[in-house]
């Protein structure tokens, strides 16, 4: 990864999304770009032209923090995305200790016996492990079931390539488009946070040659802060659920991330999750909904189901 180039396209990225009504200005008609230009934004953030124009450039050696905050403002940031700029900033720099490679979980890791027994202690709903790269690390019995399809494509089950080259995810979220946002919203946020990561650079390459879906949302650079949420799924063997998902940060696994899934008391989606959990339970196997012998649909506008 270019850090200087990814400084400059994303502060650029950001000025392209904001208007100037947005900002308080006057917006004209003569405008041959979307967004603010970089006087204005130079104006915004109490600074010369020159001196904004050579950030966008990527030269952040020694810049204050002073300036950043400026440049925050000016571009109407959220907090993930601040966070973003300083990740950026700081590896460009070559100062602190993000502009260093850090130690990463690789793919040979493997959850501690004391983790493995919480994510089966977990029986109402999916329970997993995931690291940066969204790599499917450790799961209970129920998640493995959810995620079969996901399960078959390598040795390390990684949601991103699931998501944009296996045909079948078209079918599993409904909403392809709104998730496919997210994830890689999700992998350009830890691009920021860790850029010497090898292996997301690898994933993140192989992802941006084999889908155009893929690619075209890595350029727009928008981060997320991805912690709780919904999502609609259709599985291949009980059919529609929404779920309610919740993140949470692993303390003794600095980079790792427990998600849990679960359906609301009462509902359909709860019923479902109690069906694929006695289908998949030790013992006599129960006959599998007719749904599981639905062909996939594509879903329009994702390369990879063509």
């Amino acid at each position: 990864m270019d850090i200087q180039q990814e400084v400059g396209e994303f502060l650029t990225s950001r000025r392209s999304k904001i208007t100037p009504e947005q900002a308080g200005l006057p917006g004209g008609t003569r405008r041959r770009v979307p967004g603010l230009r970089r006087s204005e934004v130079a104006a915004l953030a109490a600074m010369s032209v020159e001196y904004y124009a050579k950030l966008e450039r990527g030269h952040v050696a020694g810049v204050s923090p002073t300036v950043l905050e400026g440049v925050a403002r000016a571009l109407q940031l959220d907090d993930v995305e601040r966070a973003h700029l300083l990740h950026l900033v700081q590896a460009a720099d070559g100062s602190g200790s993000l502009a260093r490679p850090r130690p990463r979980p690789s793919t040979q890791w493997t959850p501690s016996e004391s983790l493995q027994w919480t994510l089966n202690a977990v029986t109402g709903g999916p329970a997993f492990v995931l690291n940066g790269r969204l790599d499917l690390l450790a799961a209970n019995q129920l998640a493995r079931a959810f995620f079969a399809d996901m399960y078959t494509d390598t040795s390390t089950p990684n949601m991103a390539r699931f998501q944009f080259l296996n045909p079948v995810a078209n079918r599993f979220y409904p909403d392809w488009d709104v998730i496919a946002d997210m994830t890689v919203d999700v992998l350009r946020t830890e691009a920021g946070r860790n850029p010497h990561d090898k292996e997301l650079h690898d994933l993140v390459g192989e992802l941006c040659t084999r889908s155009d879906a893929f690619r075209t949302r890595w350029g727009a650079h928008n981060v997320i802060r991805h912690g709780t949420g919904s999502k609609r799924f259709h599985h291949p063997v009980v059919g529609d659920l929404t779920l309610a998902w919740q993140g949470s940060a692993i303390d003794a696994e600095p980079g790792l991330t427990l998600l849990i899934y679960t359906a609301e008391p009462g509902s359909p989606s709860e019923e479902a999750l109690r069906l694929l959990a006695s289908w998949t339970a030790p013992g006599p196997v129960t006959s599998a909904p007719a749904s599981s012998t639905q062909t996939d649909v594509e879903q329009p506008g994702n390369p990879a189901a063509r």
